[in-house]
């Protein structure tokens, strides 16, 4: 089987099958999306729903929670993985969005990587789902179902993989794509035990073939 040939059966695969995929984040717009981002590393999606609604009405915009400060955005994070952090990125994230960017999430990779507390996977996100850009950001979950699979060749670095997966998927469903992996990586694909007996990607999977001795391997 051919790379082309792997690709072609996964992503055909899930978009017949799951179709458009979105963000599990709640959100209302690119500031609500960063900020929600910026939370979600290393801590659920459901956790993070939980914890937005009542940060997002004392701090609707990036003025107010310029305005406010680290102790009182730490209070309404405490429940998120890393608060102290956190609650200092986002603080000083706020503070550059006044500063340097008139109050307005920068629609630009490299820009978006100048605040604190963004790094390129949130970047990426942020371009993604706010703006509609062609990206794929790499998390763990697109890490780990990339390399089973056979996407990908093994690959060190979240950076390394993202250059794999643009290369191989079209632009135009590139940012679908991303969700496809997650959703699968956070519900089939598990990290500790990946449910291959209810999984349709088998036919493509490495991983699956490796394990199976009586199913043929496919290189």
């Amino acid at each position: 089987m051919t790379i082309k040939e792997r690709y072609e059966g996964v992503l055909g695969w899930f978009a017949e099958h799951i179709g458009m995929a979105e963000t599990e984040l709640e959100y209302c717009n690119p500031y609500e999306l960063i900020v929600a981002v910026i939370l979600s590393a290393q801590c659920t999606d459901k956790r993070v729903n939980m914890t937005t609604p009542a940060l997002f009405q004392r701090f609707p915009d990036p003025q107010a929670m310029a305005d406010g400060s680290v102790e009182e955005i730490y209070q309404l994070i405490k429940s998120i993985s890393y608060p102290n952090n956190k609650a200092r990125h986002l603080y000083e994230m706020a503070q550059k969005l006044v500063t340097d960017f008139n109050g307005q999430v920068p629609e630009d990779m490299d820009l978006l990587q100048t605040l604190p507390g963004v790094g390129r996977k949130t970047a990426n996100v942020v371009m993604a789902v706010a703006f509609r850009q062609p990206a794929m950001p790499v998390d763990t979950h697109v890490f780990r179902v990339s390399n089973r699979i056979g996407l990908v060749n093994n690959t060190k670095t979240p950076l390394e993989t993202e250059k794999e997966l643009v290369k191989n998927i079209p632009s135009s469903i590139l940012s679908t794509a991303h969700h496809w992996f997650i959703l699968h990586g956070r519900y089939v694909c598990t990290a500790r035990k990946p449910k291959c007996e209810s999984c349709g990607l088998t036919p493509w999977c490495k991983y699956f073939q490796k394990n199976n001795s009586s199913h043929a391997t496919i290189s």
